[in-house]
C-alpha cells in the first residue's frame, strides 16, 4: 500500500504540471469533479518512456527500448514522420552506421510477403517481392538517409504506468543496409516509427488491444522529456485541438492549412500545409514563408544591438551581440513571437504559439541563430515541418481515435523527473 500511495501522489503531481493548476481550488475541483475516477479506469492503459537528447548541440531525441529474447537495450530516434521501427541488424550487415550498442540479432520470425503488415507497407502496389517467405522494405527520409532490410517479429519489453509488464510480439525492420542522412551525425541503433500507418508500433499495440491509439510527447528545452502511448496523462478539455487531415493520411497534419503570424499579426502566408514531425530537430517553412519570416525578422532587428554573424555556420542565419550570449533569456526580448493559426471549424481557430525560445538557439560561439530553415531547399517543396525546436515545453498529442492533434504548455523537464521517480517506485 505504501508504494501505491506514493504512486498516486506522483500521478497527481504529473497531472498538475500538465494542466497548470493555478490554485488549491483548481486542485480540489480536479479531485472532486470526476477526473480521478477516469484516471483510475485508464491507469494501466498507458506506456511512458523517458526521452533523452536535445535540439542543440546533440540534434536528436531518443528513447531506450528493450527488444528480443533475452531483451537488449537499443536507442531509437523518435520519428512521428515515419511508420516503420527498425534496428541496424546483423543479417549480416552490408552497410551499417556507428551504433551505441551491438547490432540487433534478428529473430527467426520472418514476416512473409502476404502478411497484412507487409501489404500495408507496400500499398502503392509497385513493390516486387524477391521471396514469398520474407517482406523486404526500404524507407527513405527527407534528409537523404535510408534503411533497407526485411521485416521480422520480436518481443518488446514495455511497462504500463502502474508497473505491469507488457511483452507483445511486434513487427520491426531488420536493417542490413543504411545510408546516413545529411542531418544524421550521431550514433544510433535505429528509428522508432510513430506515424499513422498500420506498421507503426502504436498501431500494432492498439490492434492487439494494449493501448488506445493515442501518442504524445513532451520535449524539454533543457533536454530530455517523455514519450507516451495512451490518453491518461492529460485532460482533453484543457488541450488546444485541431482536426487531422484525412487527405494527408500518412502524416500528423492539420486538416486546414495554417496561417503564419508574426508578433500577433498576419504575414500574408496562409494555407500552409503543415506536418508535426519529431524526427526533425528544426522547423522548416516553404520558401515563400521562410523568406517572409526572415524579411520581417531583419526589419524588426534593424537598429537593435545585433548584427548578422556571417562567420557562424551553425545554422544559415545567426546574429551576434556586443558580447557572446549565454542563453536565449539574454536575447529573446529582441524577437517577436510567432504562431500558426489553424481553422477548427467554420469560424473557430486555434493557435500553435511559437515563442522566441521555440525558434532560436545559442550557438557554441555565443551567437543567436534562427532554428527555422528553408524546407524547399532540401526537397520538401511546399511542405512545412514543425520540428522539435518548436514543440519544446509543450505536450503534443496525436489522437488517432478522434483524428485530432493537440497541444498544451507543460513543464516537460519536471514531468521527466516525476516519470523517473514513478518508475523507481516499482523497483523496490
Amino acid at each position: 500500500m505504501v508504494k501505491m500511495n506514493v504512486r498516486w501522489v506522483i500521478l497527481l503531481m504529473v497531472m498538475s504540471l500538465v494542466l497548470g493548476f493555478s490554485s488549491a481550488v483548481d486542485f480540489r475541483w480536479r479531485k472532486g469533479g470526476g477526473f480521478s475516477g477516469r484516471f483510475t479506469r485508464a491507469s494501466s492503459s498507458s506506456v511512458v518512456f523517458p526521452v533523452h537528447g536535445n535540439v542543440y548541440p546533440l540534434g536528436y531525441y531518443n528513447v531506450t527500448i528493450n527488444i528480443g529474447q533475452p531483451p537488449r537495450p537499443y536507442y531509437l530516434d523518435l520519428d512521428t514522420g515515419s511508420d516503420l521501427t527498425w534496428l541496424q541488424c546483423d543479417a549480416p550487415c552490408v552497410r551499417c552506421l556507428e551504433a551505441p550498442h551491438p547490432l540487433y540479432q534478428p529473430s527467426n520470425d520472418l514476416i512473409p510477403c502476404n502478411d497484412p503488415l507487409c501489404k500495408a507497407m507496400h500499398m502503392n502496389g509497385n513493390h516486387r517481392y524477391e521471396a514469398a517467405e520474407q517482406c523486404d522494405y526500404e524507407v527513405e527520409y527527407a534528409d537523404g538517409g535510408s534503411s533497407l532490410g526485411v521485416l521480422v517479429r520480436d518481443v518488446f519489453s514495455l511497462n504500463y504506468t502502474e508497473g505491469l509488464r507488457l511483452t507483445p510480439r511486434l513487427a520491426l525492420g531488420c536493417g542490413y543496409d543504411q545510408i546516413p542522412g545529411a542531418s544524421s551525425h550521431h550514433p544510433l541503433d535505429g528509428v522508432l516509427g510513430l506515424g499513422r500507418g498500420k506498421v507503426s508500433i502504436l498501431s500494432q499495440l492498439h490492434s492487439q488491444g494494449h493501448v488506445k491509439n493515442v501518442i504524445g510527447h513532451c520535449l524539454s528545452s533543457l533536454g530530455g522529456g517523455i514519450l507516451f502511448f495512451g490518453d491518461d496523462l492529460y485532460d482533453s478539455s484543457r488541450v488546444s485541438w485541431t482536426p487531422m487531415s484525412r487527405e494527408n493520411s500518412k502524416h500528423y497534419s492539420p486538416a486546414m492549412g495554417g496561417e503564419l503570424l508574426f508578433g500577433g499579426r498576419t504575414t500574408g502566408m496562409k494555407n500552409l500545409l503543415t506536418i508535426f514531425d519529431s524526427g526533425s530537430s528544426y522547423t522548416y517553412f516553404n520558401s515563400k514563408a521562410y523568406q517572409a519570416l526572415t524579411y520581417l525578422l531583419k526589419r524588426e532587428l534593424s537598429g537593435k544591438p545585433l548584427k548578422e554573424a556571417r562567420d557562424d555556420h551553425t545554422l544559415p542565419l545567426c546574429w551576434q551581440g556586443r558580447r557572446p550570449f549565454r542563453s536565449i533569456e539574454e536575447v529573446k526580448m529582441y524577437f517577436k513571437p510567432l504562431a500558426l493559426s489553424f481553422k477548427t471549424g467554420w469560424r473557430s481557430k486555434t493557435l500553435f504559439e511559437i515563442p522566441p525560445e521555440a525558434y532560436l538557439i545559442i550557438s557554441r560561439k555565443g551567437n543567436v541563430c534562427l532554428g527555422i530553415l528553408n524546407g524547399t531547399e532540401i526537397g520538401l517543396q511546399n511542405l512545412n515541418l514543425i520540428g522539435d525546436i518548436s514543440m519544446q515545453d509543450q505536450m503534443i498529442i496525436y489522437d488517432n481515435e478522434k483524428q485530432s492533434i493537440g497541444w498544451i504548455p507543460a513543464d516537460c523537464d519536471e514531468l521527466a523527473s516525476l516519470q523517473a521517480s514513478a518508475a523507481q517506485v516499482y523497483e523496490y
